[in-house]
C-alpha cells in the first residue's frame, strides 16, 4: 500500500482526482471504477472543473460504479445511479451509455450481478477504482465477513450500514436492505485502486485497514495483497495509525524516486 496522508480533505480530494486526470490523459478510453457516498463528492468537483476547463475529456471513457441498492430504480432519488448523474455525469462530456452502474431493479438480481461481471471483463478490465471506506471497514457493500475473493452479488447490509445511510432517506421512506455489489474479487482485479478517507470517524477503520491482520472481518484489508493500491486519507483519518511521521517519510521518499524517473525521460 501506498499511504499518502495530507493536511485536509480538500487536499484528498485534489490528490485522487489528479489520479484520475493523468489516467485518462494517458489512456482516453480508459476504464474507471467510480464509488458514491460523501468522500467522493469533493474529487467529482475537482474532476468537473478540470473537465470544464478542457484539462480532461471524459468523453472516451468508460465507468462503472461499484454498487447500488435493490429495490430501486435509476431514477429513484437515493440509488445510486441518480446520484452519480447529479454529482458527476450530467457535468462532463460523458457519453451516458458507457457509464455503468449494477441495477437494482433487476428483475432476476443474479442474473444481473453475473452479466455485471461479464461487462466489466468485455470492457478490459478496470484501470482506477475509487474506493471509500466504511465505519466498519467495508468496501462497497462488502460487509465484514464478505469473501476476500467474492465477484459481484447480493449483499445483506449490516446494521450499522443500514444506520449511517439512514440520514438520506425521510423517515417515512422505504430504504433497502439489500444490495448490488462488486465483490472485493473484483476490486482487487482492478489495475490501481485508490481509496479515500477523510476525518476521525474512519480513523479506526484505516487502522483496522493499514495495519491490522488481513480478515474478512475487514474487508477492506483485502487491499493489502493489491500490487498498486494507494490511500489517500487526511490527518484525522491518520491519526490512529502507529506511526504517521513514518509514513510520511516514505511518501517522500516515493515522490523523490518519481521525479528522478521523470528526469530520465
Amino acid at each position: 500500500m501506498q499511504i499518502v496522508i495530507l493536511k485536509d480533505a480538500a487536499q484528498v480530494a485534489e490528490y485522487g482526482a489528479n489520479i484520475f486526470i493523468e489516467q485518462i490523459k494517458n489512456k482516453a478510453n480508459s476504464v474507471i471504477g467510480l464509488a458514491t457516498g460523501s468522500t467522493p463528492v469533493a474529487l467529482y468537483q475537482e474532476l468537473i472543473k478540470k473537465n470544464q476547463q478542457n484539462k480532461v475529456s471524459f468523453a472516451d471513457v468508460t465507468s462503472f460504479n461499484l454498487d447500488e441498492y435493490l429495490g430501486l430504480k435509476g431514477d429513484h432519488p437515493q440509488s445510486y445511479r441518480h446520484f452519480m448523474g447529479e454529482q458527476l455525469f450530467n457535468h462532463i462530456d460523458i457519453d451516458v451509455n458507457n457509464t455503468h452502474v449494477p441495477p437494482g431493479d433487476a428483475k432476476n438480481p443474479l442474473t444481473a450481478c453475473n452479466a455485471y461481471e461479464d461487462k466489466i471483463t468485455k470492457a478490459g478490465g478496470i484501470d482506477v477504482q475509487l474506493l471509500g471506506i466504511g465505519r466498519n471497514a467495508h468496501i462497497g457493500f462488502n460487509e465484514p465477513s464478505s469473501g476476500l475473493t467474492s465477484r459481484t452479488r447480493v449483499k445483506t447490509l449490516t446494521q450499522a450500514t443500514i444506520d449511517d445511510n439512514a440520514r438520506f432517506f425521510a423517515e417515512d421512506e422505504y430504504q433497502p436492505h439489500l444490495s448490488i455489489t462488486m465483490g472485493i474479487g473484483t476490486i482487487l482485479d482492478s489495475k490501481k485502486v485508490v481509496l479515500l478517507a477523510t476525518g476521525e470517524g474512519k480513523a479506526d477503520a484505516i487502522k483496522d485497514m493499514v495495519e491490522g491482520p488481513l480478515a474478512a472481518i475487514c474487508p477492506a484489508s483485502a487491499l493489502q495483497l493489491h500490487r498498486d493500491a494507494v490511500i489517500v486519507i487526511d490527518e484525522a483519518a491518520a491519526s490512529k495509525l502507529a506511526d504517521t511521521e513514518f509514513y510520511k517519510h516514505i511518501e517522500a521518499e516515493n515522490q523523490k524516486l518519481i521525479a528522478h524517473l521523470a528526469n530520465l525521460k
